[in-house]
C-alpha cells in the first residue's frame, strides 16, 4: 500500500518546512534509510531520510515551503495507484488544528514521522562547491565548516556521491595533520569575510524570529526593570573556584545558577502566558540565547536550579557548540521557563531583550564594568554588572520583578547564598 509522507512539525516554533532539494527523483526506488530531500526549519536545515521501502510514485512539492502536515511524497510499489490519495486528502474534512507555536510540546504522532538528522546550513565556498564532485549539498555544507577536502572523501552514496555520513567518518578518522588543518579552517570561520549586498531570500529561522518577536513585542505589554550588582564577591568566588577546579566557571555560569535559585523562591517569575490561562511551572528551565549566523537559537538548561555551576558549564558549552552547527534537536530548544541573553563579552554595558514566549520574562545581562563605587563610606573601585529584567505585565507585576531581582542581586553579591 502507497504511504504518505508528509511534512513532520520538528519544533515547537515551526509553522512550514521549506524544500531546499530532492536527493531523489519520481520512479527512483527507495529503501528505509534513503536521503530523500532537504528541508530548512526555522532552527536548522535537516536531511529526510525515508522511513519505507519501495519506489518515489510522487513528490508534492519539488522545492519551497510546505505547511506542517502538507504532502511532501508518496512511496508505494512500482506502478501503484496513489493518486486517489491526493484526492481524498484534497476532499477529506480538515483534521485537528496543528498546535499554536506557543505551545511548548511538540507533535509526537505525525501519521508518518521521517527520520531527520540534523545539520548546519552555510554557503559552501567554490572549492567544495565543485560540480566535478559528486556530494550532497548538505555534505558540502558540514565539509565546508569542518574544513574537510572533499576530494580526500571516499563517497558511498549512489555512484559515488558523498553524503553527509562519508564527511562525519572522515572527520572521525582523519590524521592530524587534517585536524589541525580543520582548527585553522574553523578559525578562519570566525574571520571577516565578504558581504552579500542586496536583496536575500528570508530563511526560516529569520522567519520564525520576525514573526515570534514581533508578536511578543507588539502584543505583550513589556516593561522593564534595571539594577546594578556590586560582582566583587563573585570575582573572588571565581578566581578561587578556578585555581582549583578542573572545570573553568564563567560568570554566565553564576547567572544562571543565581537566577535558577532566585525563580526558586519566586516561582510567580517561572510561568508562561498562553492566552487564556498562565502557567506557574514547577520546573525551572532557562533558556540560554547563543547567537548564530542566521540569528538567535535558545538551547535550554533544564532543572538548572538542582545542577552545579560546573555541570551548567559543561551543558551550556555543548548546547551552545551545537546551537553554532545547528544540530541541536527539537527537544533541547523547548520547555524553557525563563531566558537569559548575556552581551555582557561584548562590552555591551546595559540592554534590553524582548521576552522570549511563551516566558513571562527575559534577563538580559551586560559586562562587568570597574567603576567607582561608596563601599563603608569610602569610594573605591567596584566590579558593576548591570542586568535588565524585561517583564509581560499580564503575568508578571512590578513589584513581583522588583522583589525577584533584589534576591538575584543579593545571591550574585553573596554567592554562598545560592547554595541556600
Amino acid at each position: 500500500m502507497a504511504e504518505i509522507i508528509r511534512m513532520p512539525r520538528l519544533s515547537d516554533t515551526m509553522e512550514e518546512g521549506n524544500i531546499v532539494s530532492w536527493l531523489k527523483k519520481e520512479g527512483d526506488p527507495v529503501k528505509t534509510g534513503d536521503i530523500l530531500a532537504e528541508v530548512e526549519t526555522d532552527k536548522a536545515t535537516m536531511e529526510l531520510e525515508s522511513y519505507f521501502n519501495g519506489v518515489l510514485l510522487h513528490i508534492g512539492v519539488p522545492s519551497g515551503p510546505v505547511a506542517v502536515d502538507g504532502i511532501i511524497a508518496i512511496i508505494g510499489k512500482a506502478g501503484e495507484e496513489y493518486k486517489h490519495l491526493l484526492t481524498e486528502q484534497k476532499t477529506a474534512p480538515d483534521s485537528a488544528p496543528a498546535k499554536s507555536a506557543e505551545t511548548p510540546e511538540v507533535s509526537s504522532a505525525e501519521p508518518t514521522p521521517p527520520v531527520v538528522v540534523e545539520t548546519q546550513k552555510v554557503e559552501t565556498s567554490a572549492d567544495v562547491g565543485s560540480d566535478k564532485l559528486k556530494a550532497s549539498p548538505l555534505a558540502k555544507n558540514i565539509a565546508s565548516q569542518a574544513g574537510v577536502p572533499l576530494d580526500q572523501v571516499q563517497g558511498t552514496g549512489d555512484h559515488g556521491r558523498i553524503i553527509k555520513k562519508d564527511v562525519e567518518n572522515y572527520i572521525v578518522n582523519k590524521p592530524a595533520a587534517s585536524a589541525q588543518a580543520s582548527a585553522t579552517a574553523n578559525l578562519s570561520i570566525q574571520q571577516p569575510t565578504a558581504f552579500q549586498y542586496g536583496d536575500v531570500p528570508v530563511s526560516q529561522m529569520r522567519k520564525t524570529i520576525a514573526r515570534r518577536l514581533g508578536e511578543s513585542k507588539f502584543t505583550a505589554p513589556h516593561f522593564y526593570l534595571t539594577l546594578e550588582i556590586n560582582m566583587d564577591n563573585a570575582v573572588a568566588s571565581r578566581n578561587a573556584i578556578n585555581a582549583t577546579a578542573p572545570v573553568k566557571i564563567s560568570f554566565n555560569d553564576f547567572v544562571v545558577k543565581a537566577s535558577a535559585a532566585a525563580l526558586r523562591k519566586h516561582p510567580a517569575i517561572n510561568a508562561s502566558w498562553y492566552g487564556d490561562k498562565i502557567t506557574y511551572h514547577e520546573d525551572i528551565n532557562i533558556g540560554v540565547a547563543v547567537a548564530v549566523e542566521d540569528g538567535l537559537l535558545v538551547p535550554v538548561i533544564n532543572n538548572a536550579d538542582l545542577k552545579s555551576m560546573s555541570y551548567i558549564n559543561q551543558e551550556v558549552k555543548e548546547l551552545a557548540g551545537k546551537a553554532k552547527t545547528k544540530k541541536l534537536t527539537p527537544q533541547e530548544m523547548q520547555g524553557n521557563t525563563f531566558t537569559i541573553s548575556n552581551l555582557g563579552m561584548f562590552d555591551i554595558e546595559e540592554f534590553t531583550a524582548i521576552i522570549n514566549p511563551p516566558d513571562a520574562c527575559i534577563l538580559a545581562v551586560g559586562s562587568i564594568i570597574k567603576k567607582p563605587v561608596v563601599k563603608n563610606e569610602e569610594i573605591v573601585i567596584g566590579n558593576m554588572m548591570k542586568v535588565t529584567l524585561s517583564c509581560d505585565h499580564r503575568v508578571v507585576d512590578g513589584a513581583t520583578g522588583a522583589q525577584f531581582l533584589q534576591t538575584l542581586k543579593a545571591m550574585l553579591e553573596n554567592p554562598v547564598l545560592i547554595l541556600v
